[in-house]
C-alpha cells in the first residue's frame, strides 16, 4: 500500500469497511463537496490514479463511475474526468472572458486554507505552499494586545462599543493614514480616505459605486482569482491584460480601451500577485496617460506593498488621485482577523463610496480601527514591516534554493512574498496529487481570468520551507512526466 493510500485509508477513516472503489469515490466526493476540487477541475487519469492509490485501473474506473452516478463528475471523450458544473450554473461563454459563477477555483483555494486554519482536533493539511498570507506565527506580536489594553483603559468599553463609528472611518485612523500615505508620496486629506473591512470590501464598494452590470473592467493576466470572481459576480465583463515584468501590456490596454470602453482597471504596482513584479516608471506614466485619454478609473491594489524592499512608483502618487483609487489593508502586515482596510481617492469619490459603505454595513468596528491608529502613531507598524521584510528575505532565499534543487524554473526574479514558477507539468494534476499528500497548492488556473489550465503555480516562500514538501513535489512531478512520456 502506498504512502498516499495509507493516508487515505487509515483506520477510523470514513471509508473503513468499504470497498476500495467506494473509498476512492468517497474521498473525491468529500473534496468536491468541500470545494477543494473546483468545478471544471480534471481528475487524475485512470492509470495515474491507479498508480497513485496502489489499486488496479478497474477499481479506479468503478470509483469514477460511482462519482458519475452521483452527478459529481463527467467524462469527456479523449480528455478524462472533470468535476461537473451543475445544470443551473452553465459555463460562461468564452467571449465573456470571465470565470463561472461561484464557487470558483478561488473559493476552492480559500476554503482549503480556512479549513486548515480552523481544523480543530484534526490533523488537517501538512502545509500550504499556495497560501496567500504570511505564517500566523510571524504576525503574533505583543503590540496588538498592548494597543487594545491601552485603548480600553483610555477610552473605556462604553465609548468604543455603545455608539456607531464614523461612516467614513475612525477619525484617528484616517489622520494616521494621511501620514502613512504621505510617506508613499500619496497626498490625501482625511476627507479623501475611507476605511473598510479589508481591501476585499474596498474593491466591492468601488465596483458598486462606479460600475454597473454589463460594464467592462480590465484585469491583469495572471492576477488574483478572488478579484476575478468578485468582479464577475457584480456582472462585470473581464478583459484580460497580460502582465509582464514592467507592468501590464499597454498595447492590449489601448486595444481594449478603444473597442470596449472599460469603466475600471484593477492593477498592482508593487509586488504583483502572483508574479512578484513591480511596475516600471515608464509603464506607470503610459498607463495613466491611457486612463486619461479613455476615461477609465484605475484601482491600485497595494495590499502587498508594505513587504516591498525596493522603491517602486505608485500610480496614485503620480496621478494625485485624479484617475486612481488606492486600496490597501493591514491583514498581510498585522492581523488577518482584524479586517482593516482603506480607500484613498478624490473627495467626490469618497462621498460616493461612503454611501455604498452605509448600505453595506453602516460603519466599521471602532476598536480595531483605533488600535491600528495607535500602532501607526507609535511606529509599531513601521517596525513590524521592517522586521517582516528582513525575515521574508531570509525565507525567500531558502525557499528559492529548495525550489531550484527540485527542478523548478522561476518565471521572474523572486521578490516579495510570492514566486511564480513553471513546474513543467499540468499544475492542476500536480495540485491534486499533492493535496492527497496533505499540501495545498495554488496552480496557475487560479490566476487566469478565463480559468485556463497551466504548468505554472504560485509559491508562498515562508510556507515552502519544509523539505518533506519538496520531496513529495519532486516525486509527483517525476511521476507526471513519466506518465506523459
Amino acid at each position: 500500500m502506498t504512502e498516499t493510500e495509507t493516508a487515505i485509508f487509515q483506520p477510523g477513516a470514513a471509508g473503513r469497511g468499504q470497498t476500495l472503489q467506494t473509498q476512492i469515490a468517497a474521498r473525491f466526493a468529500q473534496q468536491i463537496h468541500a470545494q477543494l476540487l473546483a468545478q471544471g477541475s480534471r481528475l487524475p487519469s485512470v492509470r495515474a490514479c491507479a498508480r497513485q492509490q496502489g489499486v488496479s485501473p478497474q477499481t479506479v474506473v468503478a470509483a469514477y463511475d460511482l462519482l458519475q452516478a452521483q452527478g459529481l463528475v463527467e467524462a469527456r471523450p479523449k480528455r478524462g474526468f472533470f468535476v461537473r458544473t451543475p445544470r443551473h450554473q452553465p459555463p460562461v461563454a468564452a467571449a465573456q472572458a470571465g470565470p463561472p459563477p461561484l464557487p470558483t477555483h478561488a473559493t476552492a483555494l480559500m476554503r482549503g486554507m480556512f479549513a486548515q486554519m480552523h481544523a480543530v482536533g484534526s490533523p488537517g493539511l501538512r502545509g500550504m505552499p499556495g497560501a496567500g498570507t504570511l505564517p500566523a506565527a510571524w504576525l503574533q506580536t505583543p503590540a496588538l494586545t498592548q494597543a487594545v489594553r491601552r485603548l480600553l483603559r483610555r477610552d473605556g468599553v462604553d465609548a468604543i462599543s455603545l455608539e456607531y463609528g464614523h461612516p467614513q472611518g475612525d477619525p484617528q485612523l484616517r489622520d494616521a493614514l494621511c501620514q502613512l500615505l504621505a510617506a508613499l508620496d500619496v497626498r490625501a486629506q482625511p476627507g479623501q480616505i475611507m476605511t473598510c473591512m479589508g481591501a476585499t470590501q474596498a474593491l466591492d464598494l468601488i465596483t458598486r459605486a462606479f460600475a454597473r452590470p454589463g460594464d467592462a473592467v480590465l484585469v491583469e493576466q495572471p492576477g488574483w482569482s478572488a478579484q476575478f470572481a468578485q468582479l464577475a459576480q457584480s456582472g462585470l465583463q473581464l478583459l484580460p491584460v497580460p502582465r509582464g515584468a514592467d507592468g501590464p501590456d499597454l498595447e492590449r490596454v489601448a486595444h481594449w480601451a478603444r473597442v470596449r470602453k472599460p469603466r475600471l482597471m484593477v492593477v498592482v504596482s508593487r509586488l504583483h500577485n502572483p508574479t512578484g513584479h513591480s511596475m516600471s516608471m515608464v509603464s506607470a506614466h503610459r498607463l495613466l496617460q491611457l486612463a486619461r485619454e479613455h476615461g477609465f478609473l484605475i484601482v491600485e491594489d497595494d495590499v502587498y506593498g508594505p513587504l516591498c524592499e525596493q522603491p517602486s512608483p505608485l500610480l496614485s502618487a503620480m496621478d494625485a488621485l485624479e484617475h486612481t483609487l488606492f486600496i490597501s489593508g493591514f491583514s498581510k502586515l498585522l492581523a488577518p482577523g482584524w479586517r482593516v482596510g482603506m480607500v484613498a481617492a478624490s473627495r467626490e469619490r469618497i462621498e460616493r463610496l461612503t454611501d455604498q459603505k452605509l448600505l453595506a454595513n453602516l460603519t466599521s468596528p471602532v476598536l480595531t480601527e483605533r488600535a491600528v491608529a495607535f500602532l501607526l502613531n507609535q511606529g509599531a507598524l513601521r517596525r513590524q514591516g521592517q522586521h517582516l521584510r528582513e525575515r521574508l528575505a531570509r525565507a525567500r532565499k531558502q525557499a528559492v534554493r529548495l525550489a531550484l534543487e527540485s527542478g523548478c524554473r522561476f518565471e521572474s526574479p523572486p521578490q516579495g512574498l510570492f514566486g511564480w514558477l513553471d513546474t513543467g507539468v499540468d499544475a492542476d494534476l500536480l495540485a491534486q496529487r499533492l493535496l492527497d499528500r496533505g499540501y495545498l497548492l495554488a496552480p496557475g488556473r487560479l490566476f487566469d481570468p478565463q480559468g485556463m489550465s497551466s504548468t505554472r503555480m504560485r509559491l508562498n516562500f515562508p510556507h515552502a520551507l519544509d523539505a518533506a514538501f519538496w520531496k513529495a513535489y519532486a516525486a509527483e512531478t517525476a511521476a507526471l512526466r513519466k506518465s506523459r512520456g
